[in-house]
């Protein structure tokens, strides 16, 4: 999960997870799927159909997730399999979903030990789709996968890429372990406070042009933002991140709208605005931009003896009078020194209801690094201290004290 260390978190912890997988090419990457939720603290009972295990044994599916798998529909000492894993799961997800999987369990099926569970459950279903282009088209499976819809299954994917060898690229590739791990985490969530709401999340840097190559800029990696939109949109928000340049894959689920500048920011921030509920601007936006931009390249033998600066506009003051009555409104604070008396100060200049203080100087916390150490200001002069965390947890922390903003209106 963008190459971030797993260790156990919510929705996941001490959740149980029945993870079909039957027979396609794709059966492979059930395995990181597997191993990505037994880290994450899930409890994952494998059923293995048959054509699986010839693409993949059940002694592999053992190893990462270190309990037992299950085949077989009838077997002595195992009769009432599909019973206790249907029961007993909070999420059940068939991943690949073959195209003859998917047919039998939209016709009600119980023919092997998936489908029984199938039948046999009533938490939250999953169906991952993976099969050639030209079988994921036929109207045969398009009926199918809508029959599964309105059984109140959910649908992830397919992707559009590489197919088996030979068969190029196209729609029916099974969507990557990240982000089913993603899904399966909203489904874990169920309802929650955050479910509708709508949440506008801003991360990463901005990129102030000095001429068409060079720029200035912050060391903002994005992961706290993305981290805080990924987890509001696992809640069941509706989530929209605005974020400047950053390596990072998008998260799952958020639309996603790219920006470079402190402008292009706040004309996007602006634009997006009406009609939230929640505003998290985690991004780091410049606060002083060049005031001329060079229209070439500047050359060594012309290099200007200083660089002119300018104020780039206060994305987060220029919400305040566009924001939506009853808005919950979250800034954040990367100070050096004098941190709580300058985070109150601007929790105050900008009329926020919270602020997210994070001194930098602090080992561990700040930019370019997967944890956070944050302090939780709020209006009434609470403060609210974080140990060291990822900033997935810091994430949820922050999102915890949202909802209860939320609800206090």
């Amino acid at each position: 999960m963008g190459g971030a260390a797993l260790l156990p978190r919510r929705p996941w912890a001490g959740r149980r997870v029945v993870l079909g997988v039957t027979g396609g090419i794709a059966a492979y990457k059930a395995v990181q799927l597997a191993r990505d939720l037994t880290q994450l603290g899930a409890l994952v009972d494998v059923a293995l159909t048959r054509a699986a295990g010839a693409f993949v044994g059940a002694i592999t599916f053992e190893a990462v997730t270190g309990r037992p798998v299950r085949s077989d529909l009838l077997a002595p000492g195992y009769a009432l399999d599909h019973i206790r894993l249907g029961r007993d799961a909070d999420v059940v997800c068939i991943a690949p979903a073959t195209a003859d999987t998917i047919a039998r369990a939209a016709a009600g099926a119980a023919s092997d030990l998936i489908t029984a569970i199938l039948l046999a459950t009533r938490a939250p279903v999953l169906f991952c789709p993976a099969m050639n282009d030209r079988m994921y088209s036929h109207a045969a499976v398009q009926r199918n996968l809508e029959r599964l819809r309105e059984l109140g299954y959910g649908v992830v994917g397919p992707a559009v890429g590489p197919l088996a060898f030979g068969e190029g690229q196209g729609p029916g590739r099974m969507e990557e372990p990240d982000a089913i791990v993603q899904y399966i985490g909203r489904a874990l969530e169920g309802t929650t406070p955050l479910s509708g709401r709508r949440v506008l999340v801003s991360a990463g840097p901005t990129r102030e042009a000095i001429d068409p190559v060079r720029f200035l800029s912050n060391r903002s990696s994005g992961r706290m933002g993305y981290a805080l939109a990924q987890a509001a949109w696992r809640r069941g928000a509706e989530v929209t991140l605005v974020s400047g340049p950053t390596a990072l894959e998008p998260p799952v689920g958020p639309a996603l709208v790219k920006v470079e500048t402190a402008e292009e920011m706040k004309d996007a921030v602006t634009r997006e605005l009406p009609g939230r509920d929640v505003l998290v601007m985690a991004a780091a936006v410049a606060d002083f931009r060049p005031a001329h931009v060079a229209p070439e390249k500047l050359k060594k033998e012309s290099r200007p003896g200083a660089i002119a600066l300018e104020p780039a506009p206060d994305v987060l003051r220029s919400t305040r009078a566009a924001r939506p009555a009853g808005m919950v409104a979250v800034g954040f604070a990367l100070e050096t020194e004098n941190a709580r008396a300058n985070a109150r100060a601007k929790l105050e200049s900008k009329d926020l209801d919270l602020v997210v203080l994070n001194d930098a100087t602090v080992p561990g916390a700040g930019f370019e690094v997967e944890t956070n150490q944050v302090v939780l200001l709020d209006r009434a002069g609470g403060a609210q201290e974080l140990p060291l965390l990822s900033k997935d947890e810091v994430a949820d922390a922050i999102l915890d004290r949202v909802v209860s903003l939320l609800q206090a209106r």
